[in-house]
């Protein structure tokens, strides 16, 4: 928002400087991005000079010319060398004499120029601090007296604060908002526009101008006025009004158009001013648009509008999207004589969401995102009345319009001084507080004692329309501290006391595992939480996906909750292998969501993928990620539970069947279930999901997902144990087992055989599977699993006897209790 100091000066007598200022504005809470200067800058020998003779000095180059030029008491006549073609006899230019130093430190000096001597400078207006273009000799307005040093000549210039202000205060969108707030700061009064038009009919009423206006979507639009303006005759605007838009960055267009501008930039209302002759059947319907209906805009091109979106139309056509951008065939153009002038308020969502969609923005819709002060619109529409009927003439015919706006505002917060101090830890005088509220014409509608009448009393405030951002006691506080200054905080100490406590089991957990996984090789990954919907389908079911989608994605390769890390890993891999990076083993922490009957679960999540290695070019090859398999990834996804706290040995394991969720069938697994707080897959990734996404090789991944509340936060030391130092003794046994049975199962169970015929004369230390056979001398259906059992005691050797006689029970067992066939 660009603030220009000339126009506050209009509502406030500001004699701080501009840093002073800059200061004041800082400290109300708003950021000054910048401080521009207009104008000439103070220029020393820069004088009013009159040209009295021009001869041509042949060149084949350019064009030059010889002048002798007039600049009165301060030097006389004197001869210049120019090279602009407008340096005619009788003009009064700028002449920079010998001595002057011109913006960008150009020194003038008397010197040689195409073999004449050159007595100073003919100056355009852009060598002198104004204007832009380069385009000959700045040409002196009004005839000024020779000599006159050219600051007296050129208008004053101007100061321009370049303010950021928050997305909580529209109020301050406007000079009046700004001056509003330094008035409070510098204890000034505030001067208010003051409106001659209070709403009288100055003439017969012209219903084939405007007979009706009608409000079809309410909610959209709580209040819209409309007011005709007949016989006015458009042209430039007035000096004054166009100095104060050029100083703001806006483009002077005609009379109408910079009125409805400026008091835009004046109160932060927008006004939108029509051709009243271009309005088919001489109506306004504000409704939303109908579907497929188009508009060509003030910039020209073509908009295609949706249910979703409000616009003001006639009896045929949409004309404007409301609160955005008008039409190109409805606005002022130069054979207009009659107007009608719109002020409305429109709700901010449906501005904001109609902006979006159309990807068209514009300064009246950035403030109607924000927020404009509905019960100061009839004011400003008044203002702008009368500002057009100054520069462009007419005179107001009737009939006007209002429909809706009734409300009335009313808004009252009750604080007290303790409250305020308590808040913000020191004291301020109760005579204070009471002057800042109402600096910021906040009106104090009661004050009475409290308990302790001596701390001072309770106000009941009522709140301004224009701030809507105040409806709690806290926000009173803030007001107080930004007028008192924050500057005056008085220093103290600060007592932080240590707050001993652990770590948030997620943290440790989290931990854990990244430091397992780093240590291991795997490099750490952070990728964005939210997916794009044709990768989803390839992990979840339809229904999971709809459950997953965001309502209102900002871009569509983000529109879903992610429910697995692999994605952005094999995302982060593919980058790599396409850089031309050796990097295989990736891993990543953080939330997965999980959709169970009909409801997303957010999980803490730890991922990883190991991949085949590409573009090796070395002689000796890898042998580590070459003999990575599916029981690699078993044992990583092991670890991970066990950091949560999961025993997973003695978690069944179930093969992963279906079209989704992105493994490879016969080839991954999966154990736990999110019903009872966890759930982990691992082994290979799907080989077509994996090449269609243009990553070379194979690549396994596992993933373990746990809910926050079943982290263990057992942080329990280990300790050492002793081993042993004696010989173990090993028994192998086969055993004939339905093709589909697990050899985890059969691992399992043979364990529990051999501890319970173990009792406590020794140890059973491992059951380990080493070979599967299937083939000649094993049934059809069937396969061979053989198993080697350890024994070992850590007090003396063991005999081949006392094991032969454990390694006996455990057949016997095995013989009497399952259904497999022990291979001799």
């Amino acid at each position: 928002m660009k603030i220009s100091l000339t126009w506050l000066r209009d509502y406030i007598d500001l004699t701080a400087s501009n840093d002073e200022i800059a200061r004041a504005i800082t400290f109300l809470g708003f950021e000054v991005e910048g401080i521009v200067n207009t104008g000439a800058p103070k220029l020393d020998n820069v004088v009013v000079g009159e040209i009295l003779t021009r001869t041509k000095i042949p060149n084949p180059k350019k064009e030059i010319s010889l002048c002798t030029v007039d600049v009165g008491p301060a030097g006389g006549v004197k001869s210049i060398v120019c090279g602009a073609h407008n340096c005619d006899p009788g003009r009064r230019v700028p002449v920079a004499l010998p001595g002057a130093v011109l913006p960008g430190d150009f020194k003038i000096t008397q010197s040689k120029k195409y073999g004449h001597e050159s007595q100073g400078m003919m100056c355009a207006g852009d060598e002198i601090g104004v204007g832009g273009a380069h385009d000959g000799l700045l040409i002196l307005e009004g005839s000024p007296a020779l000599g006159t040093p050219i600051n007296e000549v050129l208008p004053a210039g101007d100061t321009v604060f370049d303010i950021e202000i928050t997305p909580n205060r529209p109020d301050a969108l406007s000079h009046l908002g700004i001056a509003r707030e330094l008035a409070a700061w510098f204890k000034l009064p505030l001067v208010y526009p003051q409106e001659k038009f209070r709403g009288a009919i100055d003439g017969a009423p012209r219903p084939d101008l405007l007979s009706s206006v009608r409000v079809e979507s309410p909610e959209d639009c709580p209040l819209y006025t409309a007011f005709i303006i007949s016989g006015v005759k458009i042209g430039p605007s007035p000096a004054w009004l166009q100095a104060r838009l050029n100083a703001v960055g806006l483009r002077p267009i005609n009379n109408v158009v910079d009125v409805g501008n400026y008091v835009m930039l004046e109160t932060g209302q927008p006004l939108h001013a029509f051709d009243a002759k271009k309005l088919g059947g001489a109506q306004i319907v504000v409704r939303r648009a109908v579907l497929g209906e188009k508009l060509t805009t003030l910039d020209g091109k073509e908009r295609v509008l949706t249910p979703q979106m409000l616009v003001i139309a006639d009896a045929t056509k949409p004309v404007v999207i409301a609160g955005i951008m008008g039409g190109e065939n409805s606005g002022v153009s130069a054979d207009t004589t009659d107007l009608v002038l719109e002020c409305a308020y429109f709700k901010r969502q449906s501005i904001r969401a109609t902006s979006k969609r159309l990807g068209l923005t514009s300064d009246s819709a950035y403030r109607y995102e924000r927020g404009v002060d509905v019960h100061g619109s009839l004011e400003a529409a008044y203002r702008a009345i009368d500002l057009i009927l100054e520069t462009a003439g007419g005179k107001v015919v009737g009939p006007s319009y209002k429909v809706g706006g009734d409300v009335p505002w009313e808004r009252e917060i009750i604080v007290t001084h303790d409250y305020i101090t308590e808040k913000l830890g020191f004291d301020i005088p109760a005579a204070d507080m009471r002057a800042a509220f109402e600096a910021l014409e906040f009106t104090i509608t009661r004050e009475e004692p409290t308990e302790h009448p001596r701390r001072g009393p309770a106000w009941t405030v009522g709140i301004p329309s224009w701030r809507d951002d105040l409806d709690r006691p806290i926000d009173l506080v803030e007001e107080v501290l930004r007028l008192y200054g924050t500057e005056k905080i008085p220093a103290a100490i600060v007592s932080s006391p240590g707050l001993l406590a652990d770590d948030d089991p997620i943290v440790v957990f989290n931990r854990r595992v990244t430091d397992y996984l780093v240590g291991h090789d795997f490099h750490e990954c952070v990728n964005y939480t939210l997916r794009p919907a044709k990768e989803i389908a390839t992990w979840v079911s339809a229904t999971a996906a709809q459950e997953l989608a965001l309502a209102n994605p900002f871009v569509e390769d983000q529109s879903h909750l992610r429910p697995t890390l692999i994605t952005g890993l094999l995302e982060s891999l593919k980058l790599n292998q396409s850089r031309g990076v050796t990097v295989s083993r990736l891993c990543e922490t953080g939330r997965v969501f999980i959709e169970r009957n009909g409801q997303n679960v957010e999980c803490a999540t730890v991922g990883f993928i190991i991949a085949e290695p590409v573009g090796q070019r070395s002689w000796l090859k890898s042998t580590r990620t070459a003999n990575e398999d599916f029981f690699t990834t078993k044992h990583h996804v092991a670890a991970l539970a066990t950091a949560a706290g999961i025993d997973f040995a003695r978690q069944p394991l179930a093969p992963i069947t279906g079209p989704f969720f992105g493994w490879q069938e016969g080839h991954s697994a999966s154990a736990g279930d999110i019903a009872h707080g966890w759930t982990a897959r691992f082994g290979l990734l799907s080989l077509a999901m994996v090449k269609a996404l243009g990553i070379e090789g194979k690549v396994y991944a596992g993933i373990f997902a746990i809910l926050p509340e079943k982290i263990s936060g057992d942080t329990a030391r280990r300790r050492y144990a002793d081993f042993s130092l004696l010989p173990a003794a090993l028994r192998d046994i086969a055993l004939v087992v339905d093709a589909a049975t697990p050899a985890s199962e059969v691992q399992k169970t043979l364990a529990k055989f051999a501890r319970a015929a173990v009792g406590n004369a020794f140890a059973l230390e491992t059951v380990s599977a080493f070979d599967v056979y299937t083939g000649p001398g094993v049934p059809e259906g069937k396969k061979s699993l053989a198993f080697s059992l350890v024994f070992r005691s850590a007090e003396r050797t063991l005999t081949d006897d006392e094991v032969n006689v454990v390694f006996q029970k455990v057949q016997d067992e095995v013989a009497k209790t399952t259904a497999w066939q022990i291979r001799k």
